[in-house]
């Protein structure tokens, strides 16, 4: 049986727990904000009516890509086509390229982020696996343009940080979306979660500066998943209604 992803791929270790699931989340929420194509995500309405249920929506494309069999990977990913070129369809336009890329290049650097932020460093030929892996999902995405290497990736990623992202109405609106859907506690919460886990240039336009009130906690945090209370502070992070989603962060086989 051929996965899309090997069983023993550090790929599959990431994307099989839901505490790098979640900083994978908050730091691709602050960042969904601020690029310029956020546009098209509001053009069907489904985002600032459910930003969370909506980036709920993106992991799960990525986490059925990570462990699903060859074939059905496949599948998931034509599935992501024809939803693009449904929208593009409806709007009569395009999505750029670059948008694409960047969405991309946000699963791989949250992806390597999160791990070491909350395990450990990643050497640089785990580093080169999580890109290749994803680099896979952008060739049969069609996309144009990919770099081939990790290091090229990352060079190519800071023009992208420099070149894509902006902070205006939309950027406005979908925090505010983030605050209403969220709470205010939660609310503070993703916002030094993404002080740790965000780009400089993403905390520059969100204004994310200060103390690093969470990073103690991060400690504490490890401690929790040995004596099984993680659990509980997943629900305390995220709102009640998003228990089934919360649930299945951690359902599938690493």
């Amino acid at each position: 049986m051929e996965y899309f992803v090997d069983k023993d791929s550090i790929v599959r270790q990431i994307w099989g727990k839901a505490d790098t699931i979640l900083f994978i989340f908050a730091g691709a929420s602050a960042e969904f904000a601020l690029n310029k194509a956020v546009d098209w995500l509001y053009f069907t309405g489904r985002l600032p009516a459910d930003p969370l249920g909506r980036l709920f929506s993106t992991v799960s494309y990525a986490r059925e890509i990570v462990f699903s069999e060859k074939d059905e990977a496949l599948c998931a990913i034509e599935h992501i086509n024809a939803i693009h070129n449904s929208v593009e369809k409806s709007r009569s336009a395009k999505i750029p390229d670059w948008a694409y890329r960047d969405v991309l290049f946000m699963l791989i650097d949250y992806s390597i982020r999160s791990f070491e932020l909350l395990e450990r460093r990643l050497t640089l030929a785990e580093k080169q696996e999580v890109f290749e892996v994803f680099f896979r999902v952008g060739k049969h995405m069609n996309l144009k343009d990919l770099p081939e290497t990790f290091r090229s990736f990352e060079k190519m990623r800071q023009i992208h940080l420099h070149q894509d992202l902006y902070y205006g109405e939309y950027t406005r609106d979908l925090f505010r979306q983030y605050r209403k859907h969220l709470g205010f506690g939660r609310f503070q919460l993703l916002r030094e979660t993404q002080k740790l886990i965000c780009p400089k240039k993403v905390r520059h336009f969100l204004a994310l500066k200060g103390i690093l009130l969470l990073k103690p906690a991060i400690f504490f945090f490890k401690i929790s998943r040995s004596i099984k209370i993680d659990g509980l502070l997943k629900r305390l992070i995220l709102p009640s209604s998003y228990k089934k989603e919360i649930r299945s962060l951690n359902s599938l086989p690493v």
